[in-house]
């Protein structure tokens, strides 16, 4: 396989750098090709502008779809956005590795995702959802909390871990057309001992080296929606 980390962290020391280290020496040794695209350290622009584009539809207003449609089509985005591209292409899976900030993306990671996934580029034209553009592919969230689990449990304080990260799976991975499947999720690690964080080590390995064998989430395809986009009855 073919394995894209996009890792979101600043600090190189944190847990969070330590599982991408760790998902790339598991993979390597199983034989698996890998890329990481550190954001932080890549000094990734999470913000959408002219600088996503070399050509311009309309220099006095700017409408973000309508110019990557034209990009799109005139081969006119940003080398940094056509980097990370090429990295998409050529990945069969696709990690994203963050801490849970605010029930959500890091903001340079959600920025990595504003950039990268363009309209006429990573969806449109009817390309989404079951229909989408990286259909075929794999997805995953590897993520950090800052509370233990019971909190994420649907009674928890906090909902439930798949309500949370639902808008991810759901409204970003799935419609660009990923198969999505189920998160790995390092519970609280700055709240418990060495021997429960080298346990997250080991069970993330063990997901790792079944990426291709795990059951993706099971999202209803576009066929199971009406011409209003409503769940038919």
């Amino acid at each position: 396989m073919k394995v894209l980390i996009v890792h979101a962290h600043p600090e190189a020391t944190s847990f969070n750098s330590a599982l991408t280290r760790h998902a790339v020496e598991v993979l390597s040794a199983a034989g698996h090709e890998v890329q990481v695209s550190d954001l932080y350290a890549m000094g990734w622009n999470p913000v959408s502008g002219r600088e996503n584009f070399r050509t311009v539809v309309n220099g006095d207003r700017l409408d973000l779809q309508d110019e990557e449609i034209f990009a799109s089509r005139n081969d006119g985005f940003a080398e940094d956005i056509r980097q990370e591209w090429d990295k998409l292409e050529w990945c069969d899976v696709l990690i994203f590795q963050f801490p849970l900030w605010w029930f959500s993306l890091p903001a340079i990671l959600k920025g990595w995702v504003d950039r990268v996934f363009a309209c006429g580029h990573a969806y449109g034209g009817g390309k989404w959802y079951s229909r989408g553009v990286f259909r075929g592919k794999r997805a995953m969230l590897s993520l950090t909390t800052g509370g233990h689990e019971p909190m994420f449990s649907e009674n928890g304080l906090n909902g439930s871990i798949e309500q949370i990260l639902y808008p991810i799976h759901h409204g970003i991975l799935y419609f660009v057309g990923f198969d999505v499947l189920p998160p790995f999720v390092a519970w609280g690690p700055s709240r418990v001992g060495d021997e429960a964080r080298e346990a997250y080590f080991r069970e993330y390995g063990e997901r790792l080296t079944s990426l291709d064998q795990t059951e993706p989430i099971a999202y209803l395809p576009l066929e199971a929606y009406d011409e209003r986009f409503v769940r038919k009855s």
